[in-house]
């Protein structure tokens, strides 16, 4: 029989490992128990000889409803009343999507008010120019 290379994988800082397998190996993270958060998975390798493998994983686990802020950016400089709009959603199960609130709501932008303005100006401009013919 071949001797083979012993995975131990642990998660984040815990002294315990969350599995223990002989390699090569297949395994599933489920990150549903997993608080939201920067997390890391740490893969140590063992060889039949003895010697030691280190790999560090760095994600993030968004499970909970997502939460969309408007009026303020991350590191803004900010002074007086800042005015805030904040929504959260949930994606529901696999199946089925929830749709109340899952669309975060904004205004007009700017450029499409000018754009509106100037087509309604010039639209006013031919109806005068038509009418004192």
């Amino acid at each position: 029989m071949e001797d083979k290379s012993t995975i131990v994988i642990f998660l984040d800082d815990e002294p315990a490992p969350i599995a223990r397998l002989d390699s090569p190996v297949n395994f599933e993270l489920d990150t549903t128990k997993l608080v939201d958060g920067k997390h890391t998975l740490k893969i140590v390798s063992k060889d039949p000889g003895g010697r030691e493998g280190l790999r560090l994983i760095p994600f993030e686990v968004r499970n909970g409803p997502a939460i969309d802020v408007s009026g303020i950016k991350e590191n803004a400089v900010v002074d007086g009343v800042v005015p805030l709009m904040i929504n959260a959603y949930g994606k529901g199960t696999s199946q089925n999507f929830i749709i109340t609130g899952s669309e975060t709501p904004q205004s007009i932008p700017s450029w499409v008010w000018i754009l509106i303005i100037g087509i309604g100006g010039w639209a006013l401009y031919y109806l005068v120019s038509y009418l004192s013919m």
